[in-house]
């Protein structure tokens, strides 16, 4: 039992690293004013949307704030708290589809795309956070 424990602890891990990552090479690549065109074009089109748009310092802080976060949630992971688990599968889906985002975006364009160069390693810890939360489950954890 403690043995899922751990694996589903150094996932968790993997995805908070991963995603500091997958941050620095958005931020090296620039991602963000992609991005913001991107979402000026949808809401042209689409003036409903509520998609946000974000400065370099806002979006930077905002997602080492998060990454921060996710660390000091590591023992949560540890005590199997119920609501990690939640969130480790909510998080889990989300970073499987950024990282499938950079690919795909890679793909469509025909060139890459920011940040896709932590994509791969972005997937493998949010597949690996999905499967270990899974099994920590069915084991009673």
């Amino acid at each position: 039992m403690a043995t899922r424990i751990a694996q589903w602890r150094r996932a968790w891990v993997a995805i908070a690293l991963a995603l500091g990552l997958h941050v620095t090479d958005e931020a090296v690549t620039g991602f963000l004013p992609v991005y913001n065109a991107v979402v000026d074009g949808i809401r042209a089109k689409h003036p409903w949307a509520l998609l946000p748009t974000f400065t370099f310092p806002v979006w930077l802080g905002g997602l080492i704030l998060g990454v921060l976060v996710l660390l000091a949630l590591t023992p949560f992971v540890s005590r199997r708290a119920r609501r990690i688990r939640v969130v480790s599968v909510v998080l889990g889906v989300l970073m499987t589809g950024n990282a499938l985002g950079h690919i795909g975006a890679s793909v469509y364009w025909g060139k890459l795309a920011p940040g896709v160069y932590s994509a791969p390693p972005l997937l493998i810890a949010a597949v690996a956070l999905l499967v270990t939360a899974s099994r920590a489950k069915e084991r009673g954890a």
